[in-house]
């Protein structure tokens, strides 16, 4: 209990500092009585005792519990603090009309759901602009990334899922499983405040109709559905339907962010960490290169952009201990920079392998006419159907939303396969950015899982595949973009065992690149359980002890 109510009282106090900031504009966002009170000049440039780079998962938590353990904290974030309000009064735009917020300097959004009978209806010509989603195009594969304090937590579907323990055995066979499940995924998901749709009330709403009819379909295939927890407040959701405050899930709000509702990182790890006093974040602040100085501690450059991608300053910073929590692609490539240009010549020749897009597969399929989806969809999954028993396929299937404001007789999946195919990042000079080897013949093992999935529901309830939903061809599976990005600093291989990068000392990884490839179910919990688990032995025993 008094553990609870000082995360409560660090909660309310981060909420604060990140409002304080919100209504002066600033760039800096701390709850400490001045902004710099972590921070000391050295030889012109700032030096802090630990720095965070990124603000998604595994770096919200590694901040948290730096500050709970009295250590003034740095993080960098290369994207806005969204709670500022914009003409429309709203901090985010919508899926259905969407402005410049929505996208990464793009000058024309790219919705997944590229099109409907064929035509592009969903994208918008926007101008540049720091928005909150970001699509990351390399040759064969393109990758969806959040961006803002809070990263993909920002713009995902909220579905907080445990993995399977056997597999998640497979994939991490050096971490102690039993360990994770007592102990990490029950605070992780405590801190996230997951928690579980009122099952009557999903039964009886005209919002998740679409859910209950492929439940229906999918059980006349044989298979059965489960209930996915949430990071969405549901009790929020009920009064949004009830018409008693503004709607956000309901108001076909998801992947440019969500206006309500939703508690995204800001709300949770973020705000108990500014809480402590001791963390302050730094927003439109992108890390370029890290070099280890001769005296052990780590020298970074650092870009302060404006939101239209102005660079209003270049800056140098140091620290002791650095954690690198920038995504899979992020702290993948400023490690493979930094080993190809020298500046860490002993990281080893395991970074940049080992990536996977968690066997990522969207499809759908066309209902009959007397089938309908329903008008009224919410944003928010919350069913999936689970198939990964399967020894041949097996496979994990939200149930997602298509929420177009009228009638589609569309049933719409983000299949999770169990997919072996690994690419690699290599370094190209020429750009100074990391390159994704990977093929679309890579992802064939996935779509044959899935469509053995969807053929066995088609057949049960003589329906068909939907073909033009993903772009101009005619395509039943959407097999070159993904949400899940993992792996690119294997942990074991590219790290030690707690995310020790090999080859330096005080050198962290701490996101989803330490997972190789695939997890099988929506990856933010882990990447979250995971991180408690590392964070925990670090502070003991590189921190505290030193």
């Amino acid at each position: 209990m008094v553990e609870n109510q000082h995360l409560s009282r660090r909660r309310l106090f981060g909420m604060a500092a990140l409002s304080a900031a919100a209504l002066a504009g600033a760039t800096t966002i701390s709850s400490a009585s001045r902004a710099a009170a972590a921070e000391k000049s050295v030889a012109g440039g700032t030096f802090v005792p630990a720095v965070v780079i990124g603000t998604g998962y595994g770096a919200a938590v590694s901040a948290l519990r730096l500050g709970e353990a009295g250590v003034p904290t740095l993080m960098l974030e290369m994207g806005q603090l969204w709670n500022q309000p914009g003409p429309d009064g709203n901090v985010y735009s919508g899926m259905l009309k969407p402005d410049k917020r929505s996208s990464w300097f793009k000058t024309r959004t790219e919705a997944p759901l590229g099109s409907f009978l064929w035509l592009d209806l969903a994208n918008r010509d926007i101008e540049p602009y720091a928005g909150v989603l970001d699509r990351v195009n390399f040759d064969q594969m393109s990758v969806y990334v959040g961006r803002g304090v809070g990263g993909g937590s920002l713009v995902n579907g909220g579905m907080a899922v445990t993995p399977r323990r056997s597999y998640f055995e497979e994939v991490l066979p050096r971490v102690d499983a039993a360990e994770m499940y007592d102990r990490y995924f029950p605070r992780a998901n405590k801190t996230l405040r997951v928690g579980n749709i009122d099952k009557s009330w999903f039964e009886q709403t005209d919002w998740y109709k679409f859910a209950r009819v492929s439940r229906e379909q999918a059980s006349k295939a044989g298979l059965g559905t489960t209930f996915v927890p949430n990071v969405y407040d549901w009790d929020y959701m009920r009064r949004e339907a009830d018409g008693s405050v503004p709607k956000s899930a309901l108001a076909a709000e998801v992947i440019y962010g969500n206006n309500h509702g939703k508690v995204s990182l800001d709300k949770s790890y973020l705000a108990s960490a500014l809480g402590t006093g001791k963390v302050t974040i730094e927003t439109l602040h992108e890390v370029k290169t890290i070099r280890q100085q001769k005296d052990g501690t780590y020298l970074l450059t650092v870009e302060q952009k404006n939101v239209d991608g102005k660079v209003l300053a270049s800056k140098e910073i140091t620290c002791k201990h650095l954690f690198l929590g920038a995504g899979s692609l992020g702290s993948t490539e400023l490690l493979l920079r930094a080993r190809e240009t020298g500046t860490l010549p002993n990281l080893n020749s395991e970074i940049g392998t080992g990536w996977g897009p968690n066997g990522n597969i969207m499809t759908a399929r066309a209902n009959h006419m007397w089938n309908p989806t329903g008008t009224k969809q919410s944003s928010i999954p919350a069913l999936g159907i689970d198939d990964w028993d399967n020894p041949d396929a097996p496979v994990f299937a939200e149930i997602a939303p298509m929420p177009a404001g009228l009638e589609t007789w569309v049933s719409l999946y983000l299949a999770i396969t169990k997919n072996p195919e690994r690419g690699t990042f290599v370094y190209d000079k020429a750009t100074d950015r990391a390159k994704l080897r990977w093929t679309r013949e890579q992802n064939a093992p996935a779509v044959n899982a899935a469509k053995s999935l969807f053929d066995r529901i088609n057949k049960a309830n003589t329906t068909i595949y939907r073909y033009d939903l993903f772009g101009k061809q005619l395509k039943a599976f959407a097999d070159d973009f993904c949400y899940h990005p993992l792996g690119g600093c294997v942990l074991g291989k590219a790290t030690d065992d707690y995310g020790r990068v090999a080859g330096y000392k005080n050198l962290y990884v701490t996101d989803g690149a330490l997972i190789p490839g695939s997890i099988g179910v929506n990856p933010f919990v882990t990447i979250t359980a995971l991180a408690e688990r590392n964070i925990e032995r670090v502070i003991k025993q590189d921190i505290t002890a030193s």
